[in-house]
């Protein structure tokens, strides 16, 4: 597809003062690192020790993840597809996480019941945010020396609050 984001192997992006390497999985699509990249640089602000692409002892690896003093995460994204039975499986088991599930230019009304049934019956105190990033993400939010400048502002996010 000749519209198709095209992302080299490896980028190193900025975010406020930190930088991080960015490494494309051979089978792993650019917008897939471009969302997990958006995905760190909107919530470093909020979570200031976010890592990439990290195992934390949990059957599923986050895209992006902080974890507490505790040894557990206290924000974990995901980018592109997670099931519903993934979705239940985190909240029940990390209950007090907050999860953001990020999507690439599509509706997030579908992905809202999806989560609001995973989360049906569960005791949570955190929030589960949904994102859309739109096509024209790596124009708009990533520059040419690599430094990712996105905001609220500039995304279509929904909340579902504990």
């Amino acid at each position: 597809m000749a519209d198709r984001l095209i992302l080299p192997r490896k980028l190193r992006l900025h975010a406020g003062d930190r930088a991080i390497v960015f490494a494309r999985g051979l089978n792993e699509s650019s917008e897939h690192v471009l969302m997990k990249a958006l995905l760190w640089a909107l919530y470093l602000p909020q979570y200031p020790h976010l890592s990439v692409e990290i195992r934390i002892g949990d059957r599923y690896k986050p895209d992006v993840v902080q974890m507490g003093p505790d040894g557990k995460p206290v924000f974990w994204g995901e980018a592109g597809q997670v099931g519903e039975a993934k979705i239940h499986a985190l909240v029940k088991r990390y209950r007090s996480t907050h999860f953001a599930m990020a999507k690439w230019q599509r509706s997030l009304q579908p992905y809202a019941q999806i989560v609001r049934e995973a989360l049906a019956g569960v005791q949570r105190s955190a929030p589960f945010d949904l994102i859309a990033f739109p096509a024209d993400s790596a124009q708009r939010f990533v520059d040419a020396d690599g430094f990712v400048r996105v905001t609220w502002e500039d995304i279509e996010r929904i909340r579902i609050d504990a």
